[in-house]
């Protein structure tokens, strides 16, 4: 009897290698084994319903960008420093194309030929998108074209470092913001998407990511509290009235974010099948989750249920969640989301004040927490009937799942960090990172762009 995985194959594509191999055998007796071997090295047929999903999920990633983060932090800022926030996110999306394209998904994707470096960094074999055809796929992706591959991991290569933006809003040169960013997005988040999903060392040690936990949101929140600290504080800070100048602004980015988050999760499935749906479910409940708790925290702490405190808390189950969104069940995602909501508040709330560093729109306390959160919950509630045998966390038997999440958060947090401050350090001698006093207090939207908004 064929195998299953020769029964699941297309029949159009078992009876040409029935046929490759009875040209080739001529007269000799075709055995079962040889055109299971043969099909197995017949290359996956492009499956469009894979395709259409993962279009579709590129498209809902990237409006996570533009427009969910841009006006998710354009309410956030004062009314005098909107277009600034926004162009900074807009310029991301343009500077992180180009990058992605030039060099970006090489290093991250590629093999490296060196096979001591492939632990580290991708190599340059598909730098300028070399190699990449109509009908060419990659081996992380085989039932779709790698150019949607190549643009989904895009997406992502473009809302990480636009995420960072907030913890330095208001204060930052925008010369400055465009050099950190290119330079960040090839020397920090590149090699760390190649440890976690390129073949490097931490996704060789079984840490596990589904969708980003470390890789996009541990690195944008270290980054993030790095950035803030470096740059200083905003002037007034702790004294002058800082408040979101349209919080409604900040709902419909939320909202963008939270309905552009299924193409983040589920579309880490890479296929339009069983886990894509699960990981659907689970960042509805995760995210649902903690919205509620911040909220009810916050009722309880402060009195009022605030509009910022709840899409806060729903952002911070959707970080919580993404890593674990292609191993955990409903009822992980649900206690990911109670920790989530718990601890980004009080990351959020507490932590800043008590440490003195002006996050100014929460990065750290909601990305970088929640996603430390996240990578660490994952090694408990990983379900095998899930992930797969590989994915059992700590309820399923497997506890030291939880110490080797806990090193790929160590090795993202101490690179992120060190490496963020260098270039920090290089830019500020080249150009530096602060705009002056006067422009600070008048906004940096006229200042910086010529722009208001009226």
């Amino acid at each position: 009897m064929l195998s299953l995985s020769v029964l699941k194959r297309p029949l159009a594509v078992a009876a040409l290698a029935v046929v490759a191999l009875i040209d080739t055998a001529l007269a000799q007796e075709v055995t079962v084994e040889a055109v299971e071997a043969v099909v197995a090295e017949t290359p996956p047929a492009i499956d469009t319903g894979d395709t259409a999903w993962m279009l579709t999920a590129t498209a809902l990633v990237l409006l996570m960008t533009i427009p969910g983060v841009a006006l998710f932090y354009g309410g956030m800022v004062r009314k005098k420093n909107l277009l600034d926030v926004t162009m900074q996110c807009f310029m991301v999306c343009c500077m992180s194309t180009v990058l992605w394209y030039l060099v970006g998904y090489s290093l991250a994707f590629a093999e490296n030929p060196d096979e001591t470096m492939q632990a580290y960094i991708g190599g340059l074999g598909k730098i300028f998108l070399s190699g990449l055809t109509l009908d060419s796929t990659h081996p992380l992706a085989p039932t779709i074209p790698e150019s949607v591959f190549m643009m989904f991991q895009m997406t992502f290569a473009i809302i990480t470092p636009a995420l960072i933006t907030g913890a330095f809003a208001e204060r930052m040169k925008f010369s400055a913001v465009v050099l950190f960013m290119a330079a960040w997005v090839l020397i920090v988040y590149v090699p760390v998407t190649h440890w976690v999903w390129g073949g490097g060392f931490l996704g060789g040690a079984g840490v596990l990511d589904f969708a980003g936990g470390t890789v996009v949101h541990i690195n944008a929140g270290i980054a993030g509290l790095v950035c803030c600290i470096m740059v200083g504080k905003r002037k007034g800070y702790g004294m002058d009235n800082m408040a979101p100048h349209n919080v409604a602004l900040s709902l419909v980015g939320a909202s963008l974010l939270w309905v552009g988050w299924f193409g983040f999760n589920a579309g880490s499935a890479v296929a339009a099948g069983e886990r894509a749906g699960m990981a659907m479910v689970v960042t509805q409940i995760a995210s649902a989750a903690a919205a509620l708790t911040w909220m009810f925290i916050e009722w309880a702490m402060r009195g009022k249920p605030s509009v910022l405190g709840i899409i806060s808390g729903a952002v911070g189950g959707l970080v919580a969640i993404t890593p674990a969104s292609g191993f955990v069940n409903p009822t992980g995602a649900l206690w990911i989301g109670i920790a989530a909501g718990a601890l980004c508040y009080w990351g959020a709330v507490w932590l800043k004040h008590q440490l003195g560093y002006d996050d100014s729109l929460d990065v750290f306390g909601v990305h970088g927490i929640g996603g430390i959160v996240g990578a660490i919950l994952t090694g408990v509630f990983a379900d095998p009937s899930i992930g797969g045998e590989a994915a059992a966390g700590l309820l399923y038997g497997n506890p030291g799942q939880v110490w080797t999440q806990i090193e790929g958060i160590i090795a993202t947090i101490v690179w992120c960090a060190v490496a963020s401050a260098v270039i920090l350090l290089v830019i500020k001698a080249i150009v530096g990172l602060r705009v002056d006093a006067e422009t600070e207090v008048a906004g940096l939207d006229l200042n910086l762009h010529g722009e208001v908004v009226q």
